[in-house]
């Protein structure tokens, strides 16, 4: 059993202690940290927490607790994993890992010196349709790997430290690019090393200082290219996708605003109401909706704490960990220094644990000893047709077979 202390009561702290509490069953958040006492009384009331405080490292230190789960504002994460380093107790903290990849390796170093357990709770490398996906990549039913997008837009986050530039250490590229960060290095290859970023960002709708919407692409040492976009200008609710293309196939992937379960309501019920909660970032709760079945689940929080609980029992690492945070906030780096100078930018990375020197594989397939192939298709005439390439003179032709 993980008796788990929350820091923070707010929109995420209550989604994971929703996913805590109804997964496994007997795991449990035996006490809550907000920085305002009411909050933390309200959290220990809404679910049955035994210890509540506004005293971060007083929760945190507690001989009940033996996990510690970081759902605050960014500019905390650090003050929290220190504590926890501190105190030898296991930590999984929210996505970002820190506000810039310096702040995320001190996390790195200050677990991995202390010789505690350190989970990332990245909740989309963890919906069931990724785990699919994933499962399905690895196998190797795409062929080699060469592109992974992921989108992720929506009008923007709900409490107000996401805007303040100073404590959220930037716009919906940190928030939200994270995520699509580390979907495209699972399809591409964890082992595989993102080496530059080109990116674009602007500050659009929202008068805020961070971006509001930004895309870029993240060049990995095989050659393959990770693509995101992302945006908290976006009407209509919250859109997530991923696509991912190999030599031999493709997937497509909408984890949330068009699922299969679409909705119309006049809102004339008799409360003239419309629908109580429809899902995160819904922007009208009449019309024709897309609510979601399981939240909670399809958005990958159950699979992810099944995952952190088990791990840490087990003495393994998780699927996410705080090294994976690392890297990504390391893009994140790259991606703000490109959508500055308008050019690629190296990732900085002096801590590299994957493959070195991975060469980009040859794309010259051998159709017979004097030939390349380049493709093979039946026309609508119903011809097989070829278009091959000479290994000698790289003339071009086609024949039909």
């Amino acid at each position: 059993m993980q008796k788990i202390a929350m820091l923070g009561s707010g929109f995420i702290g209550r989604f994971y202690a929703e996913s805590i509490h109804g997964q496994r069953g007997r795991d449990r958040v035996v006490a809550i940290y907000a920085r305002r006492e009411e909050s933390a009384k309200k959290f220990a009331d809404d679910y049955g927490c035994d210890y509540w405080s506004s005293n971060m490292e007083e929760v945190i230190a507690h001989p009940d607790v033996n996990m510690v789960c970081i759902a605050l504002p960014n500019n905390i994460h650090e003050e929290a994993v220190l504590f926890c380093a501190k105190h030898k107790k296991a930590v999984v903290s929210t996505k970002p890992l820190g506000r810039n990849g310096a702040e995320a390796l001190r996390m790195l170093k200050a677990v991995e010196e202390a010789g505690i357990f350190a989970g990332y709770l990245e909740d989309l490398c963890y919906t069931p349709k990724f785990l699919k996906s994933l499962e399905s990549v690895k196998n190797g039913s795409l062929g080699r790997i060469i592109w992974a997008k992921s989108r992720e837009a929506h009008p923007g986050p709900h409490s107000e430290w996401f805007w303040d530039i100073e404590q959220a250490g930037g716009g919906c590229i940190l928030d939200l690019g994270c995520h699509c960060i580390e979907i495209s290095r699972n399809f591409i290859g964890k082992d595989i090393k993102p080496v530059e970023v080109m990116c674009w960002a602007d500050t659009q709708v929202k008068p805020i200082d961070a971006e509001d919407h930004a895309i870029a692409l993240v060049k990995y040492e095989n050659g393959a290219i990770g693509q995101f976009e992302v945006s908290w200008t976006f009407r209509g609710g919250m859109d997530l996708r991923d696509e991912v293309m190999g030599t031999e196939g493709t997937i497509w992937i909408n984890n949330f605003l068009r699922t299969g379960f679409e909705m119309f309501t006049t809102g004339q019920n008799p409360d003239g109401a419309g629908e109580e909660y429809v899902a995160e970032k819904a922007e009208s709760n009449t019309g024709w909706l897309f609510p979601v079945g399981d939240e909670v689940n399809d958005l990958g929080y159950n699979h992810m704490f099944t995952d952190m609980f088990n791990s840490v029992e087990r003495g393994n690492e998780p699927a996410e960990s705080f090294y994976d945070g690392y890297i990504v906030n390391a893009v994140i780096d790259a991606a703000y220094k490109s959508a500055k100078t308008k050019l690629w930018e190296k990732v900085e990375l002096p801590v590299w644990r994957g493959r070195e020197g991975v060469e980009k594989p040859s794309n010259y397939t051998s159709y017979n000893e004097t030939h390349y192939l380049i493709k093979q298709e039946v026309t609508h005439d119903g011809r097989n047709k070829l278009i091959l390439k000479d290994k000698i003179t790289g003339k071009i032709t086609e024949q039909d077979i």
